[in-house]
């Protein structure tokens, strides 16, 4: 990872109907902790990448600014975590001219599926047309943003 990286994040975010065949698709391994959830700062483990991240408020589109960190700087932050440490599997998928983030979460939120795409522009994130085994948007339901999650217990979801 580059030293700090400023983005404007745009992305939409969406439920799974059937998950695609993922035996020969490449995944990380992510763990990840939230220090504060307003604003949103977090420390990220990405297999054997470390970064802490600021969030600006947002759904669609937000800032963000990313600062890598060592494993033993990690490890102090993660411990000082509030909530849920959220632990997931998340494969890259092409598709079309994007990357799908597909995210299976582990440990507390096990059973929940999501994917998430990341746009040059609104008007390119407001064009995609998502692949038939996408289910619904939750682009705009603060309940599968991370940082919410990790403030949570996996009912939430269970009876969405």
């Amino acid at each position: 990872m580059e030293n700090t990286t400023n983005n404007k994040e745009i992305e939409r975010k969406f439920l799974i109907k059937e998950l695609p065949v993922l035996s020969n698709i490449e995944y990380h391994m992510i763990e990840q902790a939230y220090l504060c959830t307003s604003p949103i700062v977090r420390v990220r483990r990405e297999d054997n990448s470390y970064y802490m991240t600021y969030k600006a408020k947002g759904f669609l589109e937000r800032e963000e600014y990313n600062l890598p960190l060592d494993a033993q700087s990690y490890s102090h932050l993660s411990a000082k975590a509030d909530g849920n440490v959220i632990t997931k599997k998340r494969y890259l998928i092409p598709y079309s001219s994007y990357m799908i983030e597909l995210d299976i979460f582990e440990g507390i939120f096990q059973g929940l599926i999501l994917a998430e795409v990341e746009f040059r522009s609104t008007v390119e994130a407001d064009a995609f047309v998502p692949p038939d085994w996408f289910g619904d948007e939750v682009t705009y339901d603060k309940r599968y943003h991370n940082s919410y999650l990790s403030m949570k217990g996996s009912s939430f979801y269970e009876n969405s």
